[in-house]
């Protein structure tokens, strides 16, 4: 058999190869580092089961989760997100080991009702209406320093659906803040909380770490997970969607392949961090919207390491990866999905979060602006920062609007005559711009703090579509001419 001669083309080089050596291993996994608008690191992943340790060898050895004495006389606790007999691509749960136990504290006692603060919304609950009227709201007053209000006191529910104890449906909030929680944390007994920041950073520390979360991300925190929120400029507002019995994932990519829409390697999980504090906290649990309270002598956040999946997240939104440059039509705002959360009916979604960022329009013979249409699911838009591209609305940074399920909407008469009329050229739209759409699968119910008490209630412009003409009529002249030429009847005849 002839010998094999490479080819002067494209050959791989002859020349003393370097003989193969091992040149290094890791030693350590992979986690972002600090940067100078956020102090701590962060593993990488969606959905992954991390396990990190804030002391070497505080972890359990593999094949073992409750050992007889853990390292260092820590206690190991486990949290489960799903019931024990989930499917194992659906099981979330984590492993804790910590300094004192959770079950560790004084009697558990109601608070105080807060009015603002919504969780059941049937329809023959008082505080809520269920209505087909359309809504704007502008971003809520951030109270003045002489009042001081958290996260947690600043969180006011603007509406929802479903019911926490039957496990399905959610509701929406907006915050407005201006001041830290100290010696206090939050637990959410109803559901997951999506936290949309629009001005002021998070830095949010729960029993598995601690995430600085600015305009721009987003942070999920799942129910029964300790949590609290400080200012770190004093002052805050965003939106939180809050999830019953479901849990946020990533939205199938379908056609679109292997990579495209949020890529898992951007989302980031706080690594284990852990406090020793034995002075008194109080922990605040919310239970189909109302509040109740104990204390105890120590830290909530003393997790020394842990490990599972079932543990918070955040995500830079510019890292979403868009598709949108298209020769002719529009796509869905479902390509825009960040994150969906499965309803109980099988193939339809509780909720999808869009993001719509800076995005080329190249769509050729096509009605740019989002056309007319009545939808089977409920829309809320939100503004993070920058200008509303739209007409009809008094949007805001910081705003809200409500567009409820099969009720109409569209743009302005004039947006529509300049969008039929224009000449169609490549154009950047959306620059310096981050909004988002709440894609809701059911009707919405508004509260009573939303219809009376919000801020910045923008009402309705009653003869903004006065205006519209039906440009038809005009053709028609036109029209009964080609139809007689066809030898049909023209238009108006029985």
């Amino acid at each position: 058999m002839d010998k094999f001669v490479p080819s002067n083309q494209g050959s791989i080089s002859m020349t003393s190869p370097a003989k193969s050596s091992h040149g290094r291993s890791a030693t350590d996994c992979y986690t972002s580092p600090p940067t100078e608008s956020d102090p701590y690191r962060y593993m990488q992943g969606f959905g992954n089961r991390f396990a990190s340790e804030a002391v070497p060898g505080t972890l359990p050895e593999g094949g073992r989760n409750v050992p007889q004495r853990c390292a260092f006389d820590l206690y190991s606790e486990q949290l489960n997100g799903t019931s024990f007999i989930s499917s194992r691509q659906t099981l979330q749960h984590v492993w804790m080991y910590r300094i004192r136990p959770s079950v560790a504290h004084r009697p558990l006692e109601p608070m105080t009702l807060n009015t603002d603060i919504e969780a059941c919304f049937s329809p023959s609950n008082p505080s809520i209406k269920y209505t087909p009227l359309s809504y704007t709201w502008g971003p809520l007053e951030v109270p003045e320093l002489a009042t001081s209000t958290t996260f947690l006191t600043g969180l006011k529910t603007i509406g929802g659906h479903g019911d926490p104890t039957n496990k399905e449906g959610l509701a929406v909030h907006m915050y407005a803040a201006n001041a830290s929680m100290e010696s206090e944390a939050f637990c959410n007994n109803d559901g997951d909380f999506l936290i949309i920041p629009t001005e002021g950073a998070l830095d949010v520390q729960t029993e598995l770490g601690r995430m600085m979360v600015s305009p721009g991300e987003i942070c999920v925190i799942q129910a029964g997970i300790r949590w609290k929120v400080s200012l770190p400029g004093g002052k805050a507002r965003g939106y939180v969607q809050e999830i019953f019995g479901s849990h946020y994932e990533l939205p199938e990519l379908g056609p679109l392949g292997s990579n495209g829409m949020a890529l898992p390697r951007d989302f980031e999980t706080p690594v284990a961090s852990f406090d020793i504090d034995e002075t008194k906290w109080t922990i605040i649990h919310k239970l189909t919207g109302e509040l109740f309270r104990y204390e105890q002598g120590w830290t909530p956040f003393d997790v020394v390491a842990w490990h599972g999946n079932y543990a918070p997240y955040k995500y830079e939104l510019s890292k979403f990866v868009s598709f949108n440059c298209t020769l002719k039509e529009q796509v869905d705002p479902t390509i825009h999905t960040v994150l969906m959360a499965r309803s109980k009916i099988p193939g339809v979604s509780l909720t999808e979060f869009a993001a719509f960022l800076p995005k080329w329009q190249t769509s050729t013979n096509t009605f740019r602006p989002p056309y007319y249409h009545r939808n089977m699911a409920t829309e809320i838009g939100g503004l993070i920062y920058g200008k509303y591209g739209g007409s009809t609305r008094e949007q805001v940074a910081g705003g809200l609007t409500l567009e409820n399920s099969y009720m109409p909407h569209g743009e302005s008469y004039e947006a529509w005559v300049k969008a039929t009329s224009e000449p169609l050229e490549n154009i950047l739209v959306g620059r310096d711009s981050l909004g988002f759409m709440l894609h809701i699968s059911s009707h919405f119910s508004v509260t009573k703090f939303a219809m009376e008490r919000h801020s910045c209630i923008r009402s309705q412009r009653v003869a903004f579509w006065d205006n519209v003409k039906g440009p038809f009529l005009d053709h028609i002249p036109a029209i009964n001419k080609m139809l007689q030429e066809q030898g049909l009847s023209p238009l108006g005849t029985p």
